[in-house]
């Protein structure tokens, strides 16, 4: 007989990880505050590789609306310049030859519901990972009657199965309400 709470459990951290997933992107979305996450994908030249912005320089947030980058050896700041300036974080970066600083400008209503657009697919990402697990979840139940589990046993843990995703769902609908709130608050 099939192990059926094992099929539950491992829906549930699969949901639970997309929920991971979907905090992480969001993070790395810009808000009108200054975020260090904003510049994860940030990737500089060194000794002949790309790294990430993070192995090369220490990233300090002093206030809401600036981040200082202080790299660790001084004629990397010209690789970190220039890196910014490609990226997608759609900043110019200021140097004064020891520091860099990103002082992050306030959004248009435009490239605010640009961010939101974004946010909004990354929860529908996050949704349809939610319903992939539990789908997957119901076939190997719906197979583990073949192998002897009881019917009733399998339409209560597909219940449960139900249950799961609806909480996880819910919490997608939550993270993406607070990011809204936090990209179109002024």
């Amino acid at each position: 007989m099939a192990d059926v709470k094992q099929f539950v459990n491992d829906a549930g951290d699969m949901m639970a990880l997309a929920i991971d997933h979907l905090d992480e992107q969001l993070a790395h979305i810009r808000a009108g505050k200054a975020n260090p996450k904003i510049l994860d994908g940030v990737k500089v030249p060194y000794y002949g590789s790309l790294v990430p912005l993070t192995n090369v320089a220490s990233v300090s947030t002093p206030d809401a609306k600036t981040i200082i980058i202080t790299p660790w050896e001084k004629p990397l700041i010209k690789d970190i310049d220039k890196a910014i300036l490609n990226s997608d974080v759609g900043i110019t970066p200021e140097n004064n030859g020891e520091v860099i600083r990103l002082g992050i400008p306030p959004l248009t209503e435009e490239r605010r519901r640009q961010l939101v657009k974004q946010s909004k697919l990354e929860a529908e990402n996050a949704k349809v990972s939610v319903r992939n697990a539990r789908r997957e979840a119901i076939e190997l139940l719906k197979k583990s009657i073949k192998e002897g589990t009881p019917e009733d046993v399998e339409k209560d843990k597909e219940a449960e199965v139900q249950k799961i995703h609806d909480k996880f769902i819910k919490k997608v609908d939550e993270l993406f309400a607070a990011k809204e709130k936090e990209i179109m608050t002024v």
